[in-house]
């Protein structure tokens, strides 16, 4: 994902004069969570949701075309079979901007899918092939581990899959692991280098007759100890219902010091090409203020290891996740 450097300055301003109008699509989900009475509880583990990271990690970097993002990938599709009987592997060549076919494959599983009202809930699972803002600029070319920046989504995600299969909500929920985000080009101006996977997934539906959910959740560096959780920009304008519901919900479980009642910058992620569906979307990301890149320090640098993983913190987001999720009327 990338930082758009120039609206971060001025996110904040901008939502407080424009509320959540969208030139490109002004609705907001129509699935709305209780926040007035108790808050529903599932029984979501932080430590479940860590071990995955760590088994994702231990194949090594994710990069596309990769010994380790094969493996990796059929580890990802077996463990989404294990929870729902209805999943597909999408696989496609995608072009990069930098000429190189990437083999790409997106899982989807589909919970509950005879249920008309649907959410989507979102990760990328890939790795970043350069660790270019590494302080060590030898390091540039090495690829990225991504315990954070990929893993920690995805640990999350198949976390929910799990209880999503003990555990009947009264909405359908999707699960995209999608691939080739993370391939994109910091240098250049074109915004569409990034989330190629996704984009693909948007307009090219993974089976015949697939209805596309009616909004979307995206979890994308949610693993980091010391994780702070903004309001982005593009998902407080495409969804302020689902953002201020979600933050509040939070702060109800307890996570306020992470679900920060601020607002963050613009980030290019795969909740854009989502929102640019016409499927209002949100992302759930660790940003900083204090943060020169306006992420953690381990952002695309060979840092971003399971070191600083906590399951607290992938607890936090899983709970307020699936309080969300659960308590949906």
């Amino acid at each position: 994902m990338k930082l758009q450097g120039a609206i971060t300055m001025i996110a904040s301003i901008i939502i407080s004069l424009t509320g959540c109008s969208n030139a490109k699509n002004s609705s907001t989900s129509d699935a709305t969570a209780d926040t007035s009475g108790p808050v529903p509880r599932v029984a979501f583990s932080g430590d479940s949701a860590y071990s995955y990271v760590e088994a994702q990690c231990s194949f090594g970097p994710r990069v596309p075309n990769t010994e380790a993002h094969r493996r990796c990938g059929d580890y990802l599709l077996a463990q989404l079979r294990r929870h729902s009987s209805a999943v597909t592997e999408q696989c496609v060549d995608l072009r990069a901007y930098d000429g190189t076919t990437l083999k790409a494959r997106n899982f989807v599983a589909e919970f509950y899918p005879d249920k008309p009202k649907r959410i989507l809930l979102l990760a990328h699972w890939d790795c970043r092939p350069w660790a270019d803002s590494d302080a060590d600029a030898s390091k540039h070319r090495q690829p990225v581990m991504g315990a954070n920046d990929g893993a920690s989504g995805v640990g999350v995600a198949l976390e929910v899959a799990r209880l999503l299969a003990a555990n009947e909500p009264t909405v359908g929920v999707d699960i995209l692991l999608t691939d080739a985000e993370d391939w994109g080009d910091r240098e250049g101006d074109s915004e569409d280098s990034w989330a190629l996977g996704t984009r693909y997934w948007a307009s090219n539906p993974h089976r015949e007759g697939y209805v596309y959910p009616t909004s979307g959740i995206l979890l994308d560096m949610v693993g980091d100890a010391n994780a702070k959780f903004l309001k982005e920009y593009f998902s407080y304008r495409s969804d302020a219902k689902t953002v201020s519901t979600l933050w509040a919900l939070a702060a109800q479980l307890g996570h306020g010091d992470r679900f920060v009642n601020d607002y963050g910058g613009a980030i290019t992620d795969d909740h854009v090409e989502i929102i640019a569906a016409g499927i209002p979307c949100i992302d759930i990301i660790d940003q900083r203020k204090d943060s020169p890149t306006g992420f953690c320090p381990q952002w695309h640098t060979t840092d971003d290891v399971m070191r600083h993983i906590s399951p607290s913190t992938l607890a936090a987001v899983g709970e307020t996740l699936t309080a969300y999720i659960f308590g949906m009327k």
